[in-house]
């Protein structure tokens, strides 16, 4: 009888953490497992703002994916999915295609738009490593540009992000830390600089306890955040962003419009046939596609409800690695012939935002409220464990935040 072929789809969150369970549960003579992925790392999507506003380099975020996938147990295979042949069973890539018996879907998200003219044209994008690099090239051009100029352009130094969300707020506030630097390099008087945040809806961060908001929203502000709270964003061009508050329509001459307020699955996942909404797929309770049982889905592509509040799961890397690790096990189960395969339960530990170098927010430990330098803490303390759970103590040492104090 041959081994099962399972291939696993991207190396985000969810994808590498299936390939890392697995190589450790299942032996090379029980099962072939394949890990895709465009490009040779994993990076840490939760970093993403800190390399866009360069406040840290882009190489501590990215992980070599060899660095913890053992490849005398894991095929790994850098291409790009060109489709999925779901009733066929096989994975089309750009250079080749791929048969399987289970398929792991974990590739990531995009960013959505919602039709706002030219937005997709002209805003950028926190949703990879290279989206990062270019956005933090961006700003500095504009910079050095800046004094370089007959008549310097006031549309070089606004950076208006869009979005006061997770990402939006998380960029904003390394902005504030860097956004000084950069003005003492490039002879530009900080005054001149303007950070402003426009989110449609009635408060920053949504969801968030009133209390760690308006936290939130004194510090960004002390250093110099402005924010449009309210305020729908109706137009996007190359020099200047259009939005709307109180019926009224304003506009801010910028050139640096950064785009922070939605994301949606993969489009590939609808465009191979699977249902579903934004390119998240509802899912059984064990992470199974409704339509095809052989293929699991983690991470943003997969659409779960919260039965408390009837509301999706919000896609964060800490439900992607709780996903990895459940569909992990239950492949294990199901290739060693067992069926009783088990339901995927959230267990929500809490969740910190980042407000810059040492200030942060978080609700942690059944509704424990943190602030500042402790909050800051307790995220670096999140992003050590995960590191400590994919690769290790090499890793942790490697690429690990493990000075509290900065």
């Amino acid at each position: 009888m041959k081994n099962p072929n399972i291939v696993i789809l991207g190396a985000g969150y969810g994808g590498i953490m299936t390939a890392v369970k697995l190589q450790k549960s299942l032996g090379p003579n029980e099962a072939n497992i394949t890990l895709v992925n465009k490009h040779s790392y994993h990076y840490q999507t939760t970093w993403l703002h800190e390399n866009a506003a360069g406040t840290l380099h882009h190489d501590r975020t990215r992980i070599n994916i060899k660095d913890v996938v053992n490849t005398s147990q894991v095929n790994f295979v850098q291409d790009t999915v060109a489709s999925i042949l779901p009733e066929e069973k096989k994975v089309v890539l750009e250079n080749g295609e791929l048969s399987y018996d289970y398929l792991v879907i974990g590739l990531g998200f995009e960013a959505a738009t919602f039709g706002i003219p030219g937005l997709k044209e002209h805003a950028y994008t926190i949703n990879s490593i290279n989206s990062a690099r270019l956005l933090r090239q961006h700003i500095e051009y504009n910079f050095a540009k800046y004094n370089n100029e007959a008549a310097p352009k006031e549309e070089r130094l606004n950076i208006v992000v869009g979005g006061a969300g997770f990402t939006g707020i998380e960029f904003v506030g390394e902005l504030a830390n860097r956004i000084p630097e950069l003005c003492k390099e490039y002879d530009i008087p900080r005054e001149k600089v303007r950070i402003i945040n426009v989110e449609a809806a009635p408060t920053a961060l949504p969801g968030f306890d009133p209390e760690l908001v308006e936290y939130a929203m004194n510090s960004l502000e002390a250093r110099g955040v402005e924010f449009k709270i309210g305020a729908m964003i109706k137009e996007v061009t190359e020099n200047k962003l259009v939005f709307e508050k109180d019926e009224q329509r304003e506009e801010i001459a910028t050139n640096t419009v950064v785009w922070a307020a939605g994301v949606r699955g993969n489009s590939l996942v609808e465009e191979s046939g699977f249902e579903a909404n934004r390119g998240r797929m509802p899912v059984e309770p064990d992470l199974r596609s409704k339509q095809y049982p052989e293929v699991f889905i983690v991470g943003d592509c997969a659409l779960i409800f919260n039965e408390e509040t009837e509301r999706p799961y919000p896609p964060t890397a800490q439900i992607a690695i709780q996903m990895a690790e459940n569909t992990a096990a239950n492949l294990t189960k199901l290739v060693k012939g067992d069926d009783h395969i088990e339901p995927f339960k959230p267990d929500l530990k809490g969740t910190v935002a980042s407000l810059g170098h040492n200030d942060a927010i978080g609700v942690v430990f059944d509704d424990k409220k943190l602030f500042g330098w402790s909050a800051t803490a307790m995220k670096k303390v999140i992003d050590n464990r995960y590191l400590l759970k994919l690769g290790g103590p090499s890793l942790l040492l490697k690429k690990g935040k493990l000075n509290f104090f900065k």
